[in-house]
């Protein structure tokens, strides 16, 4: 395995080959340690504490937020790509911003956002974070959004259809030409991606919805098998942990040996070589990754299906859906500073509600819900 202490190899994103930002700015040492620290220090990020995973934010102080998913995978992220020697920094902002656009309620909020906004170009989450990070966020007098650098907002954009990719200017263009984004892009994909099945499996054991005799999943039953033979006396939350963290652990492995492989059979000289590949070199073994999908598989019959899920999810739904018919069919329910000062057009109106209702926490979405709708709130 590389030493950390080896320079960033040439396939790698380095400060110096950075594209630079939208807007210009003074010239800074280390430029993608600074898009870290701007995505921190952002609002959008803060909010991410109140923002559910799988589980609404007021059923328990210890499942999984947005902020900590986040956090779940800049640390899995930064880990691999030490390993890899590729640009820690670069990989860390990608992770602690990949989520910025999600809405309140997890992929429920999502859905009935983006089925609001069918007639109105629709909503995305992934889109939404890069809207954030170039528009919305308002900490700088001399630009909009935080102006953070090309391959940070690449990272961020993990997919999009081609006619928005049109739209989308330099950053749509690798969509358009069916190119790979950096290895520090595809290395979080895949952190996020692990992250996910981990936390939600956690979470899932600790709300009770599973129990360890309950999962089939051949990546977690032979983690499970090995802990309970070299740890009968294991049980509990600590017989849990034991076996995420050796699941995990082995995931780690698999992918740093198979990208190294794959790196040095390719050979990249260039950031470019790398996104003139057919697929990804960030990657699972294929029989890693047949495991890792048979887990998230199983995870959404098992979890995401399961009925105290669902039953959250159609109360999310109905505060969504009711808060966003309210704010289109009234604008001036909403708080001042987010109305238009000018008249415009109900795509333009639907935006901007979009906008609001995507930047609320779970709690503050309900406290909206309330205030509008129930006539004996004491609240304003």
């Amino acid at each position: 395995m590389p030493s950390h202490t080896n320079p960033i190899k040439t396939w790698a994103v380095s400060d110096h080959s950075s594209l630079g930002r939208t807007w210009p700015e003074e010239p800074h040492p280390h430029i993608h340690q600074q898009d870290r620290e701007r995505i921190v220090h952002s609002s959008a990020f803060r909010r991410l504490e109140y923002k559910t995973q799988v589980f609404v934010n007021h059923e328990g102080d210890m499942f999984r937020t947005r902020l900590t998913h986040s956090l779940e995978v800049a640390q899995l992220g930064r880990h691999i790509a030490r390993a890899l020697d590729l640009n820690e920094d670069l990989t860390e902002a990608i992770a602690l911003a990949h989520d910025l656009g999600h809405t309140p309620f997890g992929h429920a909020g999502q859905h009935i956002l983006n089925q609001c906004m069918k007639d109105y170009g629709g909503f995305e989450h992934n889109l939404q974070s890069l809207r954030i990070v170039d528009k919305l966020e308002k900490q700088y007098a001399d630009f909009p959004g935080l102006n953070l650098t090309f391959e940070t907002r690449e990272g961020i954009l993990k997919h999009c259809a081609l006619p928005q990719a049109r739209k989308m200017g330099d950053i749509g263009q690798r969509f358009l030409q069916k190119k790979q984004p950096s290895l520090e892009a595809q290395l979080t994909d895949l952190a996020d991606a692990m992250a996910y099945n981990r936390h939600d499996l956690d979470d899932g054991l600790r709300a009770n919805l599973l129990t360890l005799d309950d999962i089939d999943s051949p990546l977690f039953n032979e983690h499970h098998q090995h802990i309970s033979q070299q740890n009968p006396q294991l049980s509990g939350r600590r017989k849990v942990y034991a076996i995420t963290r050796s699941m995990v652990n082995a995931q780690i492995n698999d992918v740093i040996q198979n990208s190294l492989a794959q790196l040095q059979l390719m050979q990249p000289s260039s950031i470019e070589e790398v996104r003139q590949q057919p697929r990804p070199l960030i990657a699972f073994s294929e029989q890693m990754q047949t495991q890792h999908q048979h887990l998230k598989n199983w995870l959404r019959r098992h979890l995401y299906q399961h009925f105290r899920v669902h039953r959250m999810s159609i109360k999310a739904e109905n505060i969504i859906k009711s808060l966003f018919d309210a704010f289109m069919h009234d604008s001036k329910l909403l708080p001042t500073d987010t109305q238009q000062n000018t008249p415009g057009t109900d795509k333009v109106q639907a935006r901007i509600v979009a906008d609001y209702i995507a930047g609320m926490t779970d709690r503050y979405a309900i406290l909206e819900y309330e205030r509008i709708f129930n006539p004996t709130s004491q609240t304003w």
